[in-house]
């Protein structure tokens, strides 16, 4: 089988290469810069086939889905920019690459989602990825929707950055008091769901949530990470209306630390739907969260000060 992945040098995408080509799929890894090395999981793992295509432009994703017999879309956006906006990105070029896969007769389509996806959600991110399931699903209707707990793993921007922080911080400001309830999944285990999902898809199943073995609270995490690593800070806490307030100062840095979106985020929890099919159905085994915070520390480059 023949997989395009688009996205496939992100966070993400990478992964999904990896495990594909492991498993003897042929892959062809599309973004928007081709320069980006891509690492195998083995030594006898070929290289991806790299292309150079836009999802935000139409015209370029037929020529990089030619031939393609699956398609995953794992591109995304977590921060808004200009024009670049969650509609534009989760809704209207996930919707080209769903037609433009119809269209090219491909077998499969993976559409990489967030858990809470809602297109009545009254946040712009949440309410795209809901719209956006829709308008993949009308553009192909056999897609495999994959909702994801919040991605960890080395380099990730969420994980890595509590880390480096916990560490650095003697006093560690905790979102509101901290409650927000959160399911930290392996960005590995995610790929690795993908790659079962196109291999051997479940029947009669569209939807998957995956999420890490543990609901953690905010505080909870910071503490978990704390005793790992070995450090004691103090948590404090610290009332949403303060964070939106220093995130609309942080927008106008180059690269803003935190936006008033994530704020928004962290205000609800990001856990998977009792009875949803997830992580168990497909026969995977999440990795723990202890784990993934000595994989990042393991890295040591991430997490120094």
């Amino acid at each position: 089988m023949k997989v395009a992945v688009f996205g496939g040098t992100g966070f993400l995408g990478q992964r999904i290469v990896e495990r594909l080509l492991d498993k003897g799929f042929e892959v062809r890894a599309v973004s928007r810069q081709t320069r980006r090395a891509i690492t195998t999981v083995g030594s006898e793992a070929k290289a991806p086939e790299q292309v150079k295509a836009d999802i935000l432009e139409r015209s370029s994703i037929g020529p990089a889905i030619a031939g393609s017999d699956a398609v995953v879309n794992a591109v995304s956006l977590y921060v808004e920019h200009g024009d670049l906006t969650f509609e534009r990105m989760h809704v209207t070029a996930a919707a080209d690459l769903a037609s433009a896969a119809r269209q090219a007769g491909v077998e499969r389509l993976v559409h990489i989602s967030g858990i809470g996806a809602d297109p009545r959600s009254a946040s712009r991110y949440i309410k795209a990825r809901g719209r956006g399931e829709d308008a993949v699903r009308n553009s192909f209707p056999d897609t495999i929707v994959l909702r994801s707990a919040v991605m960890i793993g080395p380099g990730d921007a969420f994980l890595t950055t509590l880390v480096r922080l916990v560490r650095l911080l003697p006093v560690y400001p905790l979102f509101g008091q901290g409650a927000t309830r959160l399911q930290p999944v392996y960005v590995g285990d995610v790929a690795e769901a993908v790659s079962r999902l196109l291999a051997d898809p479940i029947q009669d199943v569209s939807t998957f949530e995956v999420g890490g073995p543990r609901i953690l609270r905010y505080r909870e995490l910071v503490r978990e990470i704390a005793r790992t690593i070995g450090v004691h800070p103090i948590l404090v806490p610290m009332p949403f209306a303060a964070w939106s307030a220093l995130a609309v100062v942080a927008e106008f840095l180059p690269t803003p630390p935190f936006t008033r979106n994530q704020v928004d985020l962290m205000r609800q929890d990001n856990v998977t739907t009792a009875g949803m099919p997830g992580l168990p159905e497909l026969g995977i085994e999440p990795r723990d969260i202890e784990q993934v915070i000595r994989m990042i520390e393991g890295t040591g480059i991430k997490t120094r000060a």
